[in-house]
């Protein structure tokens, strides 16, 4: 081949990416700092380059050309010319192949190796050295996609009322990997979440919007490839508009990856389950200075990334992983935007949870809810339906943005995690506390017209202990992953009742049971929205392992042979009672000086049966208490009331009697299925240790 490019005819400068006409392909490409764009075209396993095509350009930093008579399925990459100066941020190097950001088809296996990078590994310059070996035997490869339509069922998708809404955070590989009923070849993939048995536990839970963990296409770092391990929770994306092929049954083509992938989706809506993206727009696969160079860092490193202020050789590392995205250029905003609507439109998900969203809001200044990204996105008609699910923080200054992000959000609530674990493990939370959050978080969430659904209430979720282990270790056993017990979060509210790890001391596993239900029933009697960590409704345990994103194995693949089925259907009692309760799933703010219509009446009560007053909250020698709550509605000057409902919470390790006043009441939910009684018409109740009651009026 020669390296003397061809002239491409000029193109059009939008859409991004590789787009099919009538009678060829249009290329367009974003580099508000490179003087030339080579567009290499390659044979179709991307093995050996056959041409290449110099772009015109560039026009408002978009280079672009019109190759005639092109179709899908041809292999491309880019070369792009441009200044060697990691002083000032720039990092071009044409001896480097370049992934396109917009390639909806990705060919090639990745393999770590030294011509991956910019510079020369191992010379003592590091990063300021150039690298001139040519690495485009290696590189991966974009596809020229098939035109493919809107996703099955598009026009008619399933739309939960925010009220309704369920969460059910779930890692697509690990729900059924371990599965007897789901057959070996679709066990843990895209087809198989979609099997009828998957489907089958998903409704008998009564969740309605499944939370996926990432499934772009991700690159596992160096150096969990050295220790012979992977990125399993797929936090390092590569490829944001394709999706990951490890998932798929029938991997060995993309396209096919890309149609399993729409068929689980349209499955999934024909059982009205919602399907949410976590998505990873804070970093990408590239790393820091020292990481390879892949696709953003060769095309424009200064326009793509967010660089130490003062040193524009480092990336600045807000998101803890190495680079951290400059979703502040317009041309970045427009790239988070168009991949969101490519999911959307043509892969048919639901919504989105963004990952360490506070940096899609980070601007010079620091966090900015007006920041133009979030400005374009709440205007944007495509998304203007979708779900969207911000993780409220990040590594930088001033991260931690739990209840300000703007508009629809619903905002990741570790408050009421900790809330909930704090009060059942008497760690010194207070009745005020808890009842806080059980109220969806009004000190953070009563503002700029957001309803109680912006708090996304959790008591775990993948990123820490699962629910079993949070009853069962008192501190972290990460060895496993190769960093010598160093990684994952330090200090996490647990306990083991004096066992750590698995017992079996009758009265050890007698009060784990209790807590573990005692929290999943706070979660799901609360206000906002709950989310389910799959795999916490059968008891499922990581042996302690609360950071276990490299472990693609029975650590993390559900543990259905021991699953805890007596637990598994509290969980389902819960949620329908939840679903079926106005007073458990009401979206209006409760206050004292104001009742909206259709809002929560409460009245917080001592076990004594009086009204808590202001210095009872905060006692932290009495900690039971209960809540009458109940839903008044006016129409046409008619108040009409649904029943009465009656929740009591008992943390303490031995019971405590509650007085009641005369009436009858009917019990709906005892979290230590001890109690012998459906009907409660007296004064004294003696309640059991660590323990939450659910009761409903009954009138005769």
């Amino acid at each position: 081949m020669s390296a003397i490019p061809s002239f491409l005819p000029a193109g059009r400068t939008e859409p991004m990416g590789a787009t099919i006409c009538d009678t060829g392909v249009n290329f367009a490409v974003f580099s508000q700092h490179a003087l030339r764009v080579e567009l290499c075209v390659f044979d179709t396993c991307g093995k050996q380059e056959l041409q290449r095509y110099a772009l015109g350009g560039p026009d408002d930093g978009v280079f672009h050309g019109f190759l005639p008579a092109a179709r899908a399925g041809l292999v491309y990459g880019y070369r792009v010319y441009g200044p060697y100066e990691p002083q000032a941020g720039h990092r071009f190097n044409p001896n480097k192949v370049l992934l396109d950001p917009y390639a909806r088809e990705i060919v090639g296996s990745f393999v770590w190796q030294d011509t991956l990078y910019g510079y020369t590994p191992h010379l003592a310059q590091g990063p300021q050295s150039l690298d001139v070996r040519d690495n485009a035997a290696v590189a991966l490869k974009a596809r020229v996609p098939t035109v493919r339509g809107p996703a099955p069922g598009r026009l008619n998708p399933p739309r939960h009322a925010s009220a309704e809404v369920v969460l059910y955070e779930v890692h697509v590989k690990g729900f059924g990997k371990q599965h007897p009923d789901i057959p070996a070849a679709l066990a843990g993939t895209y087809a198989g979440l979609a099997h009828p048995v998957s489907i089958a536990h998903f409704k008998s839970l009564g969740v309605t919007t499944l939370s996926l963990l990432p499934v772009q296409y991700c690159v596992s770092e160096a150096a969990l490839v050295a220790r012979g391990q992977s990125n399993y929770w797929g936090y390092n994306t590569l490829g944001f508009f394709c999706p990951d092929p490890r998932w798929a049954s029938q991997s060995r083509d993309i396209g096919m990856v890309i149609e399993e992938f729409r068929a689980m989706v349209h499955t999934l809506h024909s059982h009205d389950l919602e399907v949410v993206l976590d998505v990873v727009y804070n970093h990408t696969a590239e790393g820091n200075e020292w990481g390879p160079t892949l696709s953003f860092r060769g095309l424009d490193n200064a326009s793509w990334y967010r660089s130490v202020a003062g040193d524009s050789r480092r990336c600045e590392n807000i998101s803890g992983c190495g680079n951290t995205l400059r979703v502040a250029h317009p041309k970045v905003t427009q790239f988070v935007l168009d991949s969101l609507r490519y999911w959307v439109q043509i892969m048919g998900v639901d919504g989105f949870r963004f990952d360490l969203a506070t940096v899609l809001g980070r601007t010079d200044l620091g966090f900015d809810t007006q920041a133009a990204f979030f400005t374009a996105l709440r205007q944007d008609p495509v998304l203007a339906a979708v779900h969207l699910i911000a993780e409220p923080w990040d590594g930088g200054s001033g991260g931690y943005q739990v209840g300000r992000f703007p508009g629809r959000f619903m905002d990741w609530n570790d408050k009421f995690r900790d809330a909930v674990r704090g009060y059942w493990l008497q760690t010194g939370v207070s009745r005020g506390e808890f009842a806080r959050r059980l109220t969806a978080s009004s000190d953070l969430f009563h503002h700029g017209g957001r309803r109680p659904c912006s708090s996304v209430n959790f008591v775990s979720v993948h990123d820490g202990f699962t629910l079993a282990d949070v009853v069962s270790y008192s501190h972290k056993h990460n060895a496993a992953n190769g960093e010598n017990n160093c990684d994952g979060r330090n200090g996490e509210l647990s306990a083991n009742f004096g066992v750590e790890g698995p017992s079996d001391d009758v009265a050890v596993l007698s009060e784990r049971r209790a807590v573990q239900r005692a929290m999943l029933a706070s979660l799901l009697m609360a206000q906002g929205t709950p989310m389910l960590c799959a795999g916490d409704e059968i008891g499922n345990s990581q042996q302690g392992n609360n950071n276990a994103y490299c472990q693609d194995n029975p650590t993390t693949w559900l543990g259905w042979s021991g699953a805890d089925r007596d637990l598994q259907k509290f969980v389902s009692r819960l949620i329908a009672l939840r679903q079926s309760e106005p007073a458990l799933q009401c979206n209006i703010w409760s206050t004292a000086a104001r009742q909206e219509p259709g809002a929560v009446v409460r009245r917080w009560l001592t076990p004594a049966g009086e009204e808590l007053q202001a210095e009872d909250w905060h006692d932290s020698q009495q900690l039971a208490f209960a809540c009458k709550l109940q839903v008044k509605e006016t129409s046409g000057g008619v108040v009409t009331q649904s029943p009465r409902l009656l929740m009591i919470f008992n943390p303490r390790s031995d019971a405590v009697v509650f007085s009641l006043r005369p009436m009858h009441w009917q019990l709906l939910i005892d979290s230590s299925d001890t109690l012998q009684l459906t009907q409660h018409n007296t004064q004294s109740l003696p309640v059991p240790g660590h323990t939450m009651l659910v009761f409903r009026e009954t009138i005769f």
